[in-house]
């Protein structure tokens, strides 16, 4: 498994920590789930009041590595701002970069994301970034300092799964040794299955675990298929054939008359 930013995760399960039914089923939820790393939105914790302390209490509870985000930013102007405000209040150089550039998709404006993810790489943090699955840009973070990317499964929260699986296995090709992230799009576990099997590193979502009935067993469910598809990828999975091939040797064969 890839580090990142020299971090060695335990397991390439990212989670994050919003729309909970409550406390106690996130908590249980990332139990279940045997993450390594919780996302958090700044915007969630910045408050200064009881609610946004004992949720800060929660998530240092859980005993993993945090990963703020800057969820909501459209400017490039606001995402270094609100960078520079979770470094502060987290206490860690980790920022998973969001820069929206459209409404109806939450579509990245990667203009903007490699402005900023050059800004805060050169001040200093290690940068997540919430991309599409563009060489082209992909190509423009690695040179702006980027060690990781975070390319989109489908709309965040949408469920649809994969929508570019060739543009997936091109990342993959094109960057071997840098850490890919499938984030957003995916809503159930044979999804995030299908993208460790395309060699990916990790898997980050929230809205598949956090509305799901059971938020607890859908975590486990998706914990389990990701360790399914990470075995898959390491086993060196048998080629696509266009014609069938037998699988029982006909040497030894009995033939009737």
């Amino acid at each position: 498994m890839k580090t990142f930013y020299g971090v060695q995760l335990d397991t390439p399960f990212m989670l994050g920590t919003a729309q909970y039914p409550s406390p106690a089923i996130l908590k249980r939820a990332f139990e279940k789930s045997r993450a390594s790393v919780a996302t958090v939105s700044l915007r969630r914790e910045a408050s200064g009041d009881k609610a946004g302390q004992d949720f800060w209490q929660l998530i240092k509870e859980l005993k993993v590595r945090v990963l703020p985000n800057t969820a909501g930013c459209h400017t490039v102007k606001e995402a270094v701002t609100t960078a520079h405000m979770a470094r502060e209040i987290f206490n860690t150089p980790w920022i998973k970069l969001e820069v929206i550039g459209e409404e109806d998709t939450l579509q990245p404006d990667v203009f903007g994301l490699v402005e900023a993810a050059r800004i805060l790489t050169e001040d200093g943090f290690q940068v997540f970034p919430y991309t599409t699955e563009d060489l082209v840009v992909a190509d423009k973070l690695v040179n702006a300092g980027c060690q990781v990317l975070m390319p989109w499964g489908a709309p965040i929260g949408s469920g649809m799964g994969l929508n570019n699986v060739f543009g997936l296995r091109a990342l993959r090709a094109h960057f071997p040794d840098i850490p890919l992230v499938v984030d957003a799009g995916l809503g159930l576990p044979s999804q995030a299955a299908q993208a460790m099997e395309l060699g990916l590193d990790a898997i980050l979502l929230n809205t598949a675990v956090s509305k799901a009935g059971d938020p607890a067993m859908m975590a486990e469910a998706f914990s389990l298929a990701i360790r399914a598809g990470q075995l898959a990828a390491q086993a060196d999975p048998m080629e696509v054939r266009d014609m069938a091939a037998p699988s029982t040797p006909l040497l030894g064969k009995a033939f009737l008359d």
